[in-house]
């Protein structure tokens, strides 16, 4: 068996890589050359790696920096993983591991606090730390059962909706987006490239369709919604419509702006089922609904992983609902965050430090990861066997610290 070389990859690599990762992907290579410029621009060579043999590219490996908002507002520098493949000829002879650990060392060099990725295979991350930290529900809508009128023509309470061109979704887009991300954790932030693939700007290797978008204005004019959908083109076997909205975008400021956008959608001529995209699994979205069970559940997942690189300081970036203690033995098999620490969580922020108190809990840092953001439970981890419970009463405890009202949600794929 011939060596394989693991490390960065040189501009002049990219076409390989392209194809080692569309390869990986179960996509068709290939491209234009401008195509191919368009969609490694934005790569960085110190953060793009791959496997070589004989010269060949057979694993893909991406990172890029990102910021998490977390429990409370705050943002945490992140070491965002992406374009993860291993070719099927070369898979189970470590290339990932390899990858993945270099990767992880250098952003804990670099300071990240944590580490995210979305998973495309559950089994795969939890080996590196990785826990799944925040979920995603979809829903199915059909319109004629949802009890809303049909004579719907806006909102009742001095707002109303606009459609918008996607000029004015690069004009409004992002300071909507970050008004959005300080008070949603989970959610990430969103670069110049991402709005410009996002409105078809910059091709992303995806074929491109312009949506339709529509943003919701406040009684006093301000803009507290944005919309983006595409419709099918469905006219039935008796030429009645049946078309489905999709909607690729949704966020909103207030409860107010996000019933008004939904309904909008709801209410568009000839449309009879929306999908709604990937949701908050506690959307509000059913109950602004006079008949919630008009909306079915159609996916259901993990979603957002998160690897805890520096415990101290991602702990101290969030806040805890009441004040309680924790001691917490972490382990961490690749040595980035494993120790003992002492928690002192506050409503204002947390405490953390090293410390040689006896534990009132163990667990895996994959484990810390899954809870960070509020959306597992303590006690379930317990119950599962994987957290182990050295005080008695002190799951309970991680509970209250850890737990959020509202459940995290990152609204974007990367």
């Amino acid at each position: 068996m011939s060596t394989v070389d693991v490390r960065t990859v040189t501009e002049s690599e990219y076409p390989d890589w392209l194809r080692a990762l569309a390869t990986g992907f179960l996509r068709a290579p290939g491209g234009s050359d401008e195509q191919t410029a368009a969609r490694t621009a934005h790569l960085e060579p110190a953060r793009t790696r791959g496997a070589f043999d004989e010269g060949r590219c057979v694993a893909t490996f991406r990172s890029f920096a990102q910021k998490l908002t977390v429990v409370g507002g705050a943002v945490l520098p992140a070491d965002a993983i992406s374009n993860v493949t291993v070719s099927p000829t070369h898979r189970r002879r470590g290339l990932l591991s390899r990858m993945m650990a270099a990767d992880l060392a250098a952003a804990k060099e670099r300071g990240d606090a944590v580490a995210t990725l979305i998973a495309a295979e559950y089994p795969i991350y939890g080996r590196y730390g990785f826990g799944p930290a925040a979920g995603i529900t979809e829903w199915a809508i059909d319109v004629a059962r949802t009890g809303l009128d049909p004579r719907w023509s806006g909102p009742d309470n001095g707002g109303r909706i606009d459609l918008v061109d996607l000029a004015d979704v690069r004009k409004l887009g992002p300071g909507l987006h970050e008004r959005f991300r300080a008070r949603q954790h989970g959610a990430i932030d969103r670069d110049e490239r991402w709005w410009r693939v996002d409105t078809g700007q910059t091709p992303s290797g995806v074929p491109w369709t312009e949506p339709f978008n529509a943003v919701y204005r406040s009684a006093a004019g301000e803009i507290e919604g944005l919309v983006t959908y595409a419709s099918d083109d469905n006219w039935g076997d008796a030429k009645q419509p049946l078309n489905t909205a999709s909607v690729r975008k949704l966020i909103a400021l207030t409860p107010a702006a996000e019933r008004a956008l939904w309904h909008f959608v709801c209410s568009i001529d000839w449309i009879t089922t929306v999908r709604t995209g990937y949701r908050a699994p506690d959307d509000l979205l059913p109950r602004f609904l006079p008949d919630p069970r008009a909306a079915r559940i159609v996916t259901q997942a993990d979603f957002l992983w998160v690897r805890i690189l520096d415990t101290v300081r991602a702990l101290e970036a969030r806040t805890y609902a009441v004040p309680a203690a924790l001691t917490l033995e972490i382990h961490d098999k690749a040595g980035l965050a494993g120790g003992r620490f002492r928690l002192e969580g506050t409503p204002e922020g947390g405490v953390c430090a090293p410390t040689t108190q006896s534990p009132d809990i163990a667990l895996d840092v994959r484990e810390l990861g899954a809870l960070y953001l509020g959306d597992e439970s303590a006690l379930r981890l317990a119950a599962l066997g994987l957290l182990t419970e050295e005080r008695p009463g002190a799951a309970a405890v991680a509970e209250t610290l850890f737990r959020t009202a509202r459940r995290p949600w990152c609204p974007d794929v990367f």
